[in-house]
């Protein structure tokens, strides 16, 4: 256990010395079990983990599901998704932020990626906001806290990760996503609720539109909705594996894409392109993670902590809210994937012999990761919008996400303490 612990904190100072992940966690590992076998072993082990893993054809979900959303991105279908929930919810006092937070729902659903979702967002929602006179940290806090979406409703690519790190079904994973995804949404809408009701001056009502507008609005999004549909309902009932619904969407948002010229002067190369990168990127510091895990498994580090719970009178319950409360504060210095690379591996036995289903405590994971999305002082989300938004300073956006920070960790509260939310549809899954 000592020698785990002395690589945790040779890990931490690489990481605040900037070194790519990925590469921290590979010379850490491969130096720690080195230390513990010898190197001739180490270099037997790394190398029979790259290739095993890299050979991996569930692995093939992470680069389809990639380029669907990012062909989804280039399709222009934000601007109609927050056109069809601005129809239906701009009238009201701190509607145009409501309409945000439904459309980063949307949008996350098909794109998968919460810097994506709230970069895109940033575009299409800021102007109107700011043209009926929004004050600057309630929009911007519905485009950072609605981003968070992106990372738990399905597909989603740190589901798929945590599905990798613990052996647990994917699809059972993103089914679970579903209903915790639909109440992050539920409870941003009473966020903003909670915001305009002490200050309605932040989120002015914007006008009203009648009903021919608005199924005109949602004849725009059709398919995009149907995409969804069709990619999510099909692993549901069976009709085909997450690793064939991604290659299926892939196709579907292509075709999309193509149908509205999307794909003009070399953007469908350039679509690739970037495709390729982030998936050798996510791959590099997977790789190093099941390095890095492996070497704390030989240490013997998740047995100890095992040892460690069971020596003292907490129930099951109080060692989950102590780990979500871990969660909590490395949320303040890590980001999203960070978090689950270096701690899935640690807790994850810790929780499967205490009894309790991975594939719910995967959902806690990453709803706790989301909460990391938007807490200071990382907060990428909200150093996303910093970016696009120049004029705006991190203060501002920082201030007005407490409220939906707050309504996370009553999300995140409720999830644990009623399991059911989370594993009713994987339970009754075809």
């Amino acid at each position: 256990m000592i020698v785990s612990l002395i690589g945790f904190a040779a890990l931490l100072l690489l990481a605040f010395l900037r070194m790519p992940l990925g590469l921290a966690l590979g010379i850490v590992g491969g130096i720690g079990f080195a230390e513990l076998a010898s190197d001739r072993a180490a270099l037997a082990n790394a190398a029979r983990l790259v290739i095993d893993s890299g050979q991996k054809y569930e692995l093939s979900v992470l680069p389809m599901f990639i380029l669907m959303g990012l062909l989804v991105e280039r399709g222009g279908m934000a601007r109609e998704l927050y056109r069809a929930a601005y129809v239906f919810l701009g009238h009201r006092r701190g509607g145009l932020a409501m309409s945000t937070i439904a459309a980063c729902g949307m949008f996350s659903a098909i794109c998968g990626s919460s810097l994506a979702t709230a970069a895109t967002m940033s575009k299409v929602s800021m102007p109107e906001m700011r043209r009926y006179k929004y004050h600057d940290s309630l929009a911007t806090a519905s485009i950072a806290a609605g981003g968070t979406l992106g990372i738990l409703i399905p597909p989603s690519v740190m589901l798929v990760i945590y599905g990798f790190l613990t052996e647990q079904s994917v699809g059972k994973l993103f089914i679970a996503g579903v209903i915790p995804g639909l109440l992050g949404i539920l409870f941003y809408l009473m966020a903003v609720v909670f915001v305009v009701s002490r200050n309605p001056a932040l989120g002015p009502a914007g006008e009203r539109t009648d009903w021919r507008d608005r199924l005109l609005a949602l004849r725009d999004v059709w398919t995009t909705l149907g995409l969804f549909i069709f990619v999510i309902g099909g692993i549901y009932m069976g009709l085909f594996t997450p690793t064939e619904a991604s290659g299926m969407g892939a196709a579907g948002a292509l075709l999309i894409a193509w149908r509205r010229g999307a794909l003009v002067n070399g953007a469908l190369m350039q679509v690739l392109r970037e495709t390729a990168i982030t998936t050798a990127k996510l791959f590099f510091i997977l790789f190093g993670a099941l390095i890095f895990s492996n070497f704390v498994n030989r240490a013997g580090l998740p047995d100890a902590l095992i040892g460690i719970v069971n020596s003292f009178d907490v129930s099951a319950l109080g060692v989950i809210l102590i780990i979500l409360l871990i969660y909590v504060i490395l949320g303040c210095v890590f980001e999203s994937l960070s978090m689950i690379l270096l701690t899935v591996p640690i807790f994850a036995p810790v929780v499967a012999d205490l009894g309790f289903d991975l594939i719910w405590f995967g959902i806690l994971v990453v709803v706790v990761t989301e909460i990391s999305l938007i807490t200071p002082p990382i907060g990428l989300n909200v150093f996303v919008l910093k970016g696009v938004l120049k004029d705006v300073s991190v203060k501002t956006i920082f201030k007005g996400v407490t409220p939906f920070w707050v309504a996370d960790i009553l999300r995140l509260t409720l999830l644990a303490l009623v399991p059911a939310l989370s594993l009713f549809l994987p339970s009754m899954m075809g």
